[in-house]
């Protein structure tokens, strides 16, 4: 498949997901908690994780594959606000610092623009800021495109973690790390968790749940 053929695909899939939340959000409890971001949330399987915890914690998914901060801004409504939730998860920007021309100063002004937008609009809301996750560009084979944007993730994500706490703290904001035990001694995001460099199985997520625990019953204790 040729490269402008699979964009044209992916931006009509990302297209469908939005509707698909809307229809989704008018079956939902309002003032509830929300998973909202890129792949990386999309991909995380709250409700099994939930279940085998035996949690009957309330958790709407909102994440879109693929997506860049803009993106998300355009899709607000049904990924955000018709949900009115009481406590927000972020997990995005993974895709902007993926692009050699996103640098971390870009990736925190458009960050900031969307925290403050969500703040405007859910005055009330508890948000959480997460860290990026560890990425893997060792262990892994990728196509010459996919290394390009995997690099550069790489480089970007310390100093994009510590530009996205410094934020935080200026809009008074909770940013959590919830990685420990992601990555290895090298600092790379575990082979055995790792199904592409960035994206993880079960077993990792599982991992990341352990550490938002404490988060999460915070939250559940601010249900409006």
């Amino acid at each position: 498949m040729e490269l402008d053929e699979m964009k044209k695909r992916e931006i009509q899939e990302k297209a469908l997901k939005a509707r698909r939340f809307k229809y989704l959000n008018a079956l939902a409890r309002k003032g509830q908690i929300l998973f909202v971001g890129s792949s990386l949330m999309e991909q995380f399987p709250v409700h099994e994780i939930l279940y085998a915890d035996h949690s009957d914690a309330v958790i709407y998914n909102r994440g879109i594959g693929g997506y860049t901060i803009p993106e998300m801004e355009e899709t607000a409504e049904e990924q955000i606000f018709e949900l009115e939730p009481s406590s927000i998860f972020i997990n995005i920007g993974t895709n902007d610092i993926s692009y050699p021309a996103c640098s971390v100063e870009l990736l925190i002004e458009r960050y900031e623009h969307l925290l403050r937008r969500i703040q405007d609009r859910l005055p009330k809301a508890r948000i959480y800021v997460m860290a990026f996750y560890p990425a893997n560009g060792r262990d892994v084979e990728v196509p010459d495109f996919i290394r390009g944007m995997l690099d550069s993730r790489i480089a970007k994500l310390a100093p994009a973690n510590a530009a996205l706490e410094k934020l935080c703290e200026k809009l008074q904001i909770r940013f959590i790390d919830v990685n420990e035990g992601l990555a290895d001694e090298t600092g790379c995001l575990k082979k055995e968790y790792t199904i592409d460099g960035v994206h993880m199985y079960a077993n990792g997520y599982q991992v990341v749940y352990q550490n938002m625990k404490p988060y999460i019953e915070e939250a559940r204790s601010c249900i409006l």
